[in-house]
């Protein structure tokens, strides 16, 4: 057997990764000089890259496992200088290696559609919270018994600042715009109070009117089933008072 021979019958075990030592030395050395070797090496290389994806994606040619079983089994020294399970050994390694990748691939794309419908179920409760607001608005401004109060200043009342509070017992809501409210000293605020047809004024909400004067309340926590008989405002601390402080400087009655 010529040294070309030799070496030819190497390549297989060489192109699994199965060759150590000397042996894989020795045939490096050749492939550098030997032009017809490199190119059955490259064949076979190509040969068990299609025979390592059999275990997750197309069958590869026939003639491919063919060509590279042949080539092993004509190796020579396979029965008595080598374990038999060696070559299968670097098979089996290359087959994992091919199937970690697909695994990383599938665990990126399930990251990502997670990372997606997150997304959409916030947006989706947002929207489901706003819908909300506006629905309980509506309620109060078209319920039965929705009796709007015109609140003016209590000793003149042609000045220009004018609230309207918009009341149901019913659906136990409060609907409150006010405009051209004048401005506050430091540390204070307006606060809102619900004067019930009997007992004590009940405090419904504190607010600061914006650069132009306005304000506006939406269903400040309330009693249920309280009736109304008129609302006022007065100037409070910031955080809010329990009973009203004089003088009450607005207030409407029902009607």
């Amino acid at each position: 057997m010529s040294v070309h021979e030799q070496f030819a019958e190497d390549l297989a075990l060489y192109a699994l990764g199965a060759l150590e030592g000397g042996e894989r030395a020795s045939i490096e050395k050749h492939l550098e000089e030997c032009a017809s070797c490199r190119r059955e090496l490259e064949q076979l290389s190509g040969d068990a890259a299609l025979l390592a994806l059999t275990t997750s994606g197309p069958r590869p040619p026939a003639r491919a496992k063919s060509r590279l079983m042949d080539a092993i089994a004509s190796e020579s020294k396979l029965q008595t200088a080598r374990p038999r399970l060696q070559w299968w050994t670097a098979l089996g390694w290359l087959t994992a290696a091919v199937m970690v990748v697909f695994a990383i691939g599938f665990w990126r794309q399930n990251k990502h559609l997670s990372s997606t419908v997150g997304q959409l179920s916030g947006m989706l409760e947002r929207q489901r919270a706003d819908y909300e607001k506006v629905r309980r608005v509506a309620d109060v401004l078209n319920a039965r018994d929705a009796t709007p109060y015109l609140v003016l200043p209590v000793s003149v009342k042609t000045l220009p600042p004018s609230g309207k509070a918009i009341y149901s017992r019913e659906r136990n809501g409060l609907v409150f715009v006010a405009s051209n409210l004048g401005p506050l000293p430091s540390g204070k605020a307006y606060e809102l109070w619900l004067v019930p047809k009997q007992g004590a004024p009940i405090p419904a909400g504190v607010f600061k009117p914006d650069v132009h004067g306005g304000a506006v309340m939406l269903n400040p926590p309330l009693p249920v089933g309280v009736e109304a008989k008129a609302f006022a405002i007065t100037i409070e601390p910031e955080q809010g008072s329990t009973t009203p402080t004089p003088p009450i400087i607005m207030m409407g009655a029902g009607g």
